[in-house]
């Protein structure tokens, strides 16, 4: 895989469709063995569905992903070394592995992150690291060398991860989010100033795995991606945007989404003396959805707001790609802030409609008494 022309673009077509459709064959298998071993999520005051759904869905698509990819380097060259085939693949089975326990046994979040910091380590073992970061205050690049390189992996990796585990909200969100940045991962390594053929060739075969677990997981979803797609997807997009060169920059763009909400959420969460992960309805998600729109439409619109970005991540350079996450974040704070304002004063309204009410029919029984 040298060059792009028309063998590879077909090869490329081949790995996404061949991903969705054993994605999608395969789903409707993981919800069978999910309702019969009771793996479902059931309604509460903060989940949206209102019946028990199977979870767990991400062992369809990391196994989908795995056979693909695996099958499609065999049969072309690649630059890729061993260590690293194995610290996305191998690494890729046993984030859906370690999410699965949890899906079973609904673990708390500080054996969640231990099961993270597992998934960094086995990838920095392999040599993972990134090495170097686009300088967003002139031309050239920042080179991070040593621990700072290992430490900035780390946190990436942990970062991607809990991403998409805090986006994961709605019906088909994290996964649509996922597919989208998987995409433009792809494409950008075809036209970038660095073409890798390669990396195109697995972030397809990744778009693919998750194209065929969408068709079960969009609303009214027949079954969710548990712990076991969210370890495994924010894992998968964290070596992909390493080992493309130059990506990460791309992929902090381009789930700039779920990235700043998750920032924004940790930050409301501490400063409120609450444990980070402590489970809410303040995601940028929730508040959309308290302002009135459907589910479905939610989720569009935040589709659409990461296919923006992703062409934005398109056309801009490294540093421009930067400057733009940092604009977003502000931006999306304030509009954090202003659906939080609107939403309690909705809620301070309803509470006064309510007493007046209250009041209203107090004062008929009154009247009714005399």
């Amino acid at each position: 895989m040298t060059s792009v022309d028309g063998g590879l673009l077909g090869l490329l077509v081949a790995v996404f469709v061949a991903a969705a459709v054993l994605a999608f064959a395969l789903t409707p298998v993981v919800r069978r063995l999910a309702h019969r071993f009771d793996i479902v999520d059931r309604p509460d005051a903060r989940r949206v569905n209102v019946a028990p759904v199977p979870r767990g869905g991400g062992l369809a698509v990391a196994a989908a992903f795995i056979a693909v990819s695996g099958g499609a380097l065999l049969l072309a060259s690649t630059t890729l070394s061993g260590p690293q085939l194995l610290a996305l693949l191998g690494g890729g089975a046993l984030a859906a592995i370690l999410g699965s326990v949890d899906d079973w046994f609904d673990l708390r979040a500080r054996w969640q992150l231990a099961g993270q910091l597992v998934l960094a380590a086995f990838a920095v073992s392999l040599g993972i690291t990134v090495a170097v970061l686009a300088n967003p205050f002139g031309p050239g690049v920042i080179e991070l060398g040593g621990l700072f390189g290992v430490a900035f992996t780390v946190v990436w990796i942990l970062g991607m991860v809990n991403s998409i585990n805090f986006i994961d909200g709605l019906d088909g969100l994290s996964s649509g989010i996922a597919l989208i940045a998987a995409v433009t991962l792809g494409v950008i390594s075809l036209v970038g100033p660095d073409v890798q053929p390669e990396i195109a060739v697995l972030c397809l075969a990744l778009a693919g795995s998750l194209a065929g677990f969408l068709r079960w997981n969009f609303h009214p979803a027949a079954i969710f991606v548990g712990t076991s797609g969210v370890m495994f997807i924010g894992y998968a997009l964290a070596l992909l945007s390493i080992l493309g060169a130059a990506k990460v920059a791309v992929a902090l763009l381009v789930l700039g989404v779920p990235v700043i909400d998750a920032f924004w959420i940790i930050v409301r969460r501490v400063v409120a003396g609450r444990s980070p992960f402590s489970p809410d309805r303040g995601h940028i998600h929730h508040r959309l959805l308290d302002l009135g729109l459907t589910h479905t439409q939610t989720v569009l619109l935040i589709y659409a707001l990461c296919a923006a970005l992703g062409v934005l991540s398109l056309v801009l350079s490294g540093s421009g790609q930067l400057y733009a996450f940092l604009g977003v974040l502000v931006v999306f704070g304030l509009v954090l802030l202003l659906l939080e304002r609107l939403a309690d004063k909705g809620e301070e309204v309803a509470e006064a409609r309510a007493g007046e009410q209250a009041e209203a029919q107090a004062g008929e029984q009154a009247q009714a008494r005399r």
